[in-house]
């Protein structure tokens, strides 16, 4: 997709870029990454070892603002507002975008209520302006807005990134899963190894058919051949027999 495709190219852009700078300038390129409207992923960002520099400096907390755009929310942010980095309107509005997409994860249907107190938002035009002009159009979600339910319907959301507690389970589940494929590609091989033997089975059978019907219909030909013989044969017998009576009966007739 369009969309994965512009953000590999951007996480790479800013990876390069973080492990030659320098801490004033690291600061410079994460408000420059937290901004960027069409960057939603952070994680390989904030693993680049350069960044390390920035620890116990005057800008260590603005590796503590990449963290908490990699995985947390507008509601963590506010919780942390003193000790974080003021957000420019840029990265209020990217971080209440990676807000829906983490209550995305687990719900499908999010309640108006929920979005406005979790996005600081105090009307629903102002929160379904949000969520179309800044989420939908933005493709990091589809859905649809149900003003009678006052809800909103998840139909897709791009995923974020993963946090560090959640790759056991992540993977846990993928080795589940790749386990359960290799049984039912196992179970699929078997049934087409059975499929394949049944085939070649009916191919057998059908070719002993088709030899036995060749068999019977050669008998019939032959049985059919040596009894027009025979009816020829026993027409031309009778045939000379009545003609030698004739022959004989004219020789013993009386000279006159």
């Amino acid at each position: 997709m369009e969309i994965e495709r512009k953000q590999a190219e951007l996480i790479d852009h800013f990876v390069k870029h973080a492990a030659t700078l320098e801490a004033p300038q690291l600061a410079s390129l994460i408000a420059e990454a937290t901004s960027h409207p069409s960057l939603f992923a952070f994680s390989e960002i904030l693993s680049v070892p350069n960044l390390s520099k920035l620890q116990g400096t005057q800008y260590s907390t603005s590796f503590d603002l990449l963290r908490l755009f990699a995985y947390g929310t507008w509601s963590d942010y506010k919780s942390n507002a003193g000790c974080l980095p003021a957000l420019l309107p840029d990265q209020a509005r990217k971080l209440k975008q990676l807000t829906v997409l983490t209550l995305a994860e687990t719900d499908k249907v999010l309640p108006y209520d929920q979005l406005m107190q979790e996005l600081d938002v105090s009307n629903v035009r102002e929160l379904e302006d949000f969520l179309i002009n800044e989420c939908m159009y933005s493709g990091i979600v589809r859905g649809k807005l149900d003003q009678l339910r006052r809800c909103f319907e998840v139909q897709f959301a791009a995923g974020r990134d993963p946090r560090p507690e959640q790759l056991s389970n992540m993977i846990q589940t993928l080795t589940s899963w790749l386990g359960s494929s290799d049984s039912l590609l196992h179970s699929i091989q078997e049934k087409i190894k059975w499929a394949d033997m049944m085939s070649e089975a009916n191919k057998k059978h059908r070719k002993e058919v088709e030899d036995r019907v060749e068999d019977v219909k050669k008998s019939i030909k032959a049985d059919m051949d040596l009894r027009g013989s025979e009816e020829i044969f026993a027409e031309s017998g009778v045939m000379d027999f009545e003609e030698d009576r004739v022959r004989s009966k004219r020789r013993r007739q009386p000279i006159a």
